[in-house]
């Protein structure tokens, strides 16, 4: 297959890039031009958010698929859907669980709790102010994935990626958060309810956008690892890790540290399962990933 990759140089977007390579697919790694791509990819420099640029970058090629690691907005989605319209056969586009974020379930939500054809798409809303996107990331994943969704038909996958763990090169900081913590004794601030959430290995989800490139499934797709995470229970292996003690300390209002959630957080992945992808068991891979990612600390 011919393929494109938008961003994603790095955690798992640089694990899926050698997956495809490995395969023996032909990849183009599409950037600002910040980063190289691997040996045996073709560059390709444009900014995402500059369609005529984006159009003369690419020139008359076309692809197989398209994977989009970084569409965060609904105007950056409709510049690819105008660009990649007559362009790929399949785009798939990495969004989140956090498209989730107005959910409240007490069980695992499946895709539908989240539709995107019903979801009101505002693109003046001031999308290019970075503190503005910060705050409203979800909200810009589930506008992104709306347009992806409206007629005319157009060959999407959305997949709502669970938060990531593992790699010795997490650059999120969040492991750190809690290794700190752990090592000196202090405090860890959690809600008073503290609901647990799904996890995915970061190879797993590398695998797993490599699967979802050469399906045949359209729409959004849950992605995460089989069973539920607490944050005792990631707490508890890198404290086996780092040594100290780990100490919470409940708040009713405030900020808390991340891994804690104040609503439930889990997605259920039958619709993946069901397509034919086999997930492992968060309890069989946690302790290997926090060991890589302490350890490169």
């Amino acid at each position: 297959m011919d393929i494109l990759i938008i961003g994603g140089s790095r955690y798992f977007g640089k694990r899926l890039m050698a997956r495809l390579l490995e395969s023996g697919h032909a990849v183009s790694v599409l950037n600002r031009g910040s980063s190289a791509p691997p040996e045996g990819a073709t560059h390709l420099v444009a900014d995402r958010n500059d369609e005529a640029a984006l159009e003369r970058a690419l020139g008359d090629r076309t692809f197989d698929a398209v994977v989009d690691q970084v569409c965060y907005t609904p105007r950056q989605a409709e510049i690819a859907r105008r660009v990649f319209g007559a362009r790929t056969r399949r785009y798939v586009m990495t969004s989140t669980v956090e498209v989730y974020e107005y959910e409240d379930s007490a069980v695992p939500v499946r895709e539908e709790a989240v539709d995107p054809r019903a979801v009101a798409v505002d693109t003046g809303l001031p999308w290019d102010d970075p503190e503005f996107l910060d705050g409203h990331y979800g909200e810009g994943k589930r506008q992104a994935e709306a347009v992806f969704a409206v007629d005319p038909p157009f060959p999407y996958v959305t997949v709502r990626v669970a938060h990531v763990l593992g790699g010795n090169d997490d650059f999120t900081g969040r492991v750190d958060h809690y290794a700190r913590r752990i090592r000196a004794g202090e405090p860890i601030a959690v809600p008073m309810v503290n609901h647990p959430a799904t996890y995915v290995y970061v190879e797993e989800i590398a695998e797993f956008l490599a699967w979802a490139v050469e399906a045949e499934f359209t729409g959004p797709v849950n992605a995460h690892s089989h069973g539920l995470l607490t944050t005792a229970e990631i707490c508890a292996e890198i404290e086996s890790r780092v040594g100290g003690r780990t100490v919470f300390q409940e708040v009713e209002v405030g900020e808390v540290s991340p891994f804690s959630f104040t609503r439930s957080y889990g997605m259920d992945n039958s619709r993946a399962t069901a397509l034919g992808f086999e997930f492992s068991r968060s309890a069989d891979w946690l302790a290997r990933a926090v060991s890589e990612t302490v350890g490169a600390r």
